[in-house]
C-alpha cells in the first residue's frame, strides 16, 4: 500500500496523466457535441497536460521540491492550455498546486484530498457561468468523494484513487441527464471523460503499470467512431449561435501598476460582451477565452491591462456553415442503425453498409436515449432501425417516436434476422419498398441459437442442469446435452428446414476455428444438400447463432 508519495512520484503521476490522455485522445475527441468546437477536447486536454509534463521533466531532480513542482505545473499548464477543456484542466492543476506548494516532504491522502477540493473550487471559479454535466461536475464529485476515501489510518493512494475513479465514472455516465446537448447527441461529456483519463493515469503510475504505446491518430478510434465522428456534432441552426466569434488571447507584460482587481475588472467587462467566458491568471500572465460579436472591443479592454499575445479569432458561423454543407453533400435517402454485440457481427453489419452500430443485446439492452442518439446521428432522410433482440424492440419504438427524422423499426428479434434484413436492402428503392422487402426477408429466415443453461430448472419437458449446452428456437428449448457440436447438430435436425438451401453459422466468443470446422463437417454429412457457411461473430452468450434461408 502506498500511504505517502514524494515529489518524484507525484511528477511521475502527472507524466502518467499526460500519457493516458494521449492514448485516448481520439476517443475523447469523438465525444465533442457542441455546434462548432473550439478545437477537439481530447487534443486540447492532451496538449495542456503534455506541456505541463514536458516542463516538469525538464526540472533537474536536485532542484525539484513540492514548491517548485507547484510553480512549474501552474505556469506550464496555463501557458499550454487550449480550448475550454484545456483551460479548465489547467485551473484544476492550479488549485492542486496551491495546496501542494506547502507540502514539506511527502504527500498524504488527506492532503491530496484537500488539493482536489481546491482544484474543483478554482476550476468552478474560472468559468463565468459554470454548467453542471461537464468536467466541472466530474471534478467536484471526485473531490468531494476524496474526503471520505482519504480518512483512516489505513488510507492509501491505490484504494483512494480506485474509489475516486469509480465515483467519477458514475457521474460521467450521468452527464447526459444534466446537459440536454449531451442527451441529444447520446454521449457523455468529453471533458469529463478526459478528466477520468487523468485520474486513471495517476493510478497506473501508483500501481506501477506500464502504459501502452500511443496508436497513430487515425487508428486511435474504433471504425464505428471514426466513420460516425462527423455526426457527433450537435449541429444547430445558424440562428442558434448568438455570438459569432470565438476569441482567445493571452495578456502578458502586465502594466506595473496593475493589481489583481484589474484582472477582475477585465473579467467583468468581457462578461458583458458575450458568453463562454474564461478569464484566468495572475499579474504574470492572463488567459482569455470568450464568444462575442465584438472581438475588437474585447482586445481593446485587454490592452488596458497589458500586451496581447497569441490572438486567435474564429468565425463560428462560417465553421458551422461548412459542417452543414459537408453533411448536406453526404446525405443519403435511407440510413440504417443496428444493435448488436460481438466484433464479428458488428463487422458484418458495417460491411453491409449499416451506418451506426449501437452496442447491445442479451443482458445489455441499450437505453431509449442511446438508440435515439444513433437515429439522429445518421445523415439520411429516413432511418431503418434493427433492434435484433425482442427485449430491445420497445425501446427502439420509443426512440422512433422521439427522433428528429423519419424512422422505421423492423422487429428483428436476433442478429441473424437483422443480417437477413440488411442483405435485402436496396439503396435505389424508396423507404416503403425497402421496409416491405426487408420485413419479408427477416420473417422468412429460420433462426436458432446454442447457449448454456445458467441454473437448474425444468422447462419445455427438459430437466436442465447449470452448465448444460442447450439449443433453442425463438420460443422453445429444443435440445440439451454436454457436447457443443452434438447439441448443435440435433438442434438443426429439429429446425424447420423445409425448402432451405443455406445455413449460416455465426460462432461466438470462445468457439475456436477447429470446433467450427468439425461442426461444418458433421452438418455436411447429415445434410448433404445444405450449404453451411460459417462466420466468426464473436457474440457473447451464444456459442452459435443459426440462420437457415
Amino acid at each position: 500500500m502506498v500511504k505517502t508519495i514524494d515529489v518524484f512520484m507525484l511528477r511521475d503521476m502527472f507524466l502518467g496523466a499526460a500519457k493516458n490522455l494521449a492514448l485516448y485522445e481520439e476517443e475523447i475527441n469523438a465525444h465533442n457535441v457542441f455546434p462548432v468546437p473550439d478545437g477537439d477536447t481530447g487534443t486540447n486536454m492532451c496538449a495542456t497536460a503534455q506541456t505541463a509534463a514536458t516542463e516538469l521533466q525538464s526540472v533537474a531532480d536536485g532542484d525539484l521540491n513540492f514548491a517548485k513542482f507547484a510553480t512549474v505545473l501552474t505556469s506550464a499548464s496555463l501557458r499550454g492550455a487550449r480550448g475550454n477543456s484545456g483551460v479548465i484542466l489547467s485551473q484544476i492543476y492550479k488549485g492542486l498546486s496551491d495546496v501542494i506548494t506547502s507540502v514539506p516532504d511527502v504527500l498524504t491522502p488527506p492532503v491530496f484530498s484537500k488539493a482536489l477540493l481546491e482544484g474543483a473550487r478554482v476550476a468552478y471559479g474560472a468559468v463565468n457561468q459554470p454548467k453542471e454535466g461537464t468536467i466541472l461536475t466530474v471534478m467536484r464529485v471526485i473531490a468531494e468523494s476524496s474526503v471520505r476515501a482519504s480518512k483512516g489510518n489505513n488510507a492509501c493512494f491505490e484504494t483512494m484513487l480506485e474509489k475516486l475513479i469509480e465515483k467519477g465514472q458514475l457521474v460521467l455516465e450521468d452527464t447526459p441527464n444534466m446537459l440536454p446537448v449531451l442527451k441529444k447527441a447520446g454521449v457523455v461529456d468529453a471533458g469529463g471523460m478526459g478528466l477520468m483519463r487523468v485520474f486513471e493515469g495517476f493510478l497506473m503510475v501508483i500501481e506501477g503499470k506500464e502504459f501502452p504505446k500511443v496508436a497513430p491518430k487515425e487508428e486511435a478510434v474504433s471504425i464505428v467512431e471514426k466513420e460516425d465522428k462527423i455526426f457527433a456534432a450537435d449541429v444547430h441552426d445558424l440562428d442558434d449561435i448568438e455570438y459569432a466569434y470565438c476569441t482567445e488571447f493571452f495578456v502578458k507584460n502586465i502594466h506595473p501598476r496593475a493589481t489583481e482587481a484589474d484582472i477582475d475588472k477585465l473579467r467583468d467587462k468581457l462578461s458583458k460582451l458575450g458568453n463562454s467566458l474564461i478569464c484566468i491568471g495572475d499579474l504574470n500572465l492572463v488567459k482569455v477565452h470568450v464568444h462575442t460579436n465584438q472581438p475588437g472591443r474585447a482586445l481593446q479592454y485587454a490592452l488596458d491591462l497589458g500586451e496581447l499575445d497569441r490572438v486567435k479569432i474564429e468565425n463560428m458561423l462560417e465553421q458551422n456553415r461548412k459542417i452543414k454543407e459537408e453533411l448536406e453533400k453526404t446525405k443519403k435517402p435511407i440510413g440504417m442503425v443496428a444493435i448488436c454485440a460481438g466484433s464479428g457481427i458488428e463487422k458484418i453489419f458495417k460491411d453491409l453498409t449499416v451506418d451506426i452500430i449501437v452496442e447491445g443485446g442479451q443482458t445489455m439492452n441499450p437505453s431509449v436515449n442511446e438508440i435515439l442518439s444513433a437515429i439522429n446521428r445518421v445523415n439520411a432522410d429516413h432511418v431503418i432501425v434493427l433492434p435484433n433482440n425482442k427485449n430491445i424492440i420497445l425501446a427502439a419504438q420509443k426512440a422512433q417516436e422521439l427522433a428528429s427524422r423519419h424512422s422505421v423499426v423492423l422487429n428483428t428479434k436476433n442478429v441473424a434476422e437483422g443480417i437477413a434484413a440488411v442483405i435485402a436492402f436496396d439503396p435505389t428503392a424508396d423507404i416503403d419498398a425497402n421496409v416491405e422487402t426487408m420485413t419479408e426477408a427477416y420473417r422468412s429466415v429460420v433462426t436458432a441459437q446454442v447457449t448454456t443453461a445458467v441454473r437448474n430448472t425444468k422447462m419445455d419437458g427438459l430437466s436442465l442442469i447449470k452448465g448444460d449446452v442447450i439449443g433453442l428456437s425463438e420460443k422453445k428449448i429444443l435440445v440439451k446435452g454436454g457436447d457443443l457440436n452434438a447439441v448443435t447438430l440435433e438442434l438443426v435436425k429439429k429446425m424447420k428446414m423445409d425448402e432451405k438451401d443455406v445455413l449460416n453459422v455465426y460462432s461466438g466468443e470462445g468457439v475456436d476455428d477447429d470446433t467450427v470446422a468439425a461442426l461444418q463437417q458433421k452438418l455436411g454429412e447429415a445434410f448433404p444438400d445444405l450449404e453451411v457457411i460459417p462466420y466468426k461473430g464473436n457474440q457473447p452468450h451464444s456459442f452459435y447463432i443459426l440462420a437457415a434461408e
